[in-house]
């Protein structure tokens, strides 16, 4: 089903097997793709059905796909600079963001927890639910610091859990190899749907 932009126009992007209109709190969905633009339909479909439903929307992701998904959705979302200017849509780039809280290549839980729950409150202003996409562990995972991976997973589930919010991550196939097949399992244990 095509989901409808707040212009009135339907989006087509390539199909995902979730309808991101209507995720469940404490859904946490991972999406494995091995091509870009798949992976980029598939965001702006998550962003677009938040920002249609009044939710406010966060997205920590790499320079390049931050700029890739505004390019998008420009050219389907009305108003998405003042979603921004609201805050109901909020980026930052996952490296920066990584360094907020990151310790000696670790996720320290109190730097962490405090770094997205100021997300999570500038976001929830006005009583709105909120949902988030997470790019950073996919760049612990290309840097071949999949316990860091793991353990960031394991943080964000915590958070999702208690504010009840839906979270998005994406991993790129690319950085998948033989040895590190335990590590996958953990991931997609850490998670309630695979794309």
């Amino acid at each position: 089903m095509d989901v409808p932009s707040k212009s009135g126009s339907t989006s087509s992007p390539a199909r995902s097997p979730i309808f991101w209109g209507e995720i469940a709190p404490c859904e946490h969905i991972a999406q494995f793709y091995e091509d870009d633009a798949i992976f980029l339909d598939t965001l702006v479909r998550f962003v677009d059905a938040g920002l249609i439903a009044g939710e406010a929307v966060i997205v920590i992701a790499t320079s390049q796909h931050l700029r890739a998904l505004e390019h998008r959705l420009n050219a389907i979302v009305i108003g998405i600079a003042n979603s921004r200017l609201n805050e109901a849509y909020i980026t930052i780039d996952a490296h920066e963001a990584l360094g907020k809280f990151m310790v000696k290549g670790w996720p320290d839980d109190h730097l962490f927890l405090e770094f997205v729950m100021g997300l999570i409150e500038r976001a929830s202003a006005h009583g709105r639910r909120v949902r988030a996409f997470g790019e950073m562990v996919a760049l612990l995972w290309a840097a071949g610091n999949t316990a860091a991976t793991v353990r960031l997973e394991y943080l964000w589930n915590k958070i999702c859990k208690v504010q009840r919010f839906p979270l998005f991550c994406a991993y790129p196939k690319a950085g998948f190899t033989e040895e590190t097949s335990k590590s996958i399992a953990k991931i997609c244990a850490a998670h309630s749907r695979i794309i």
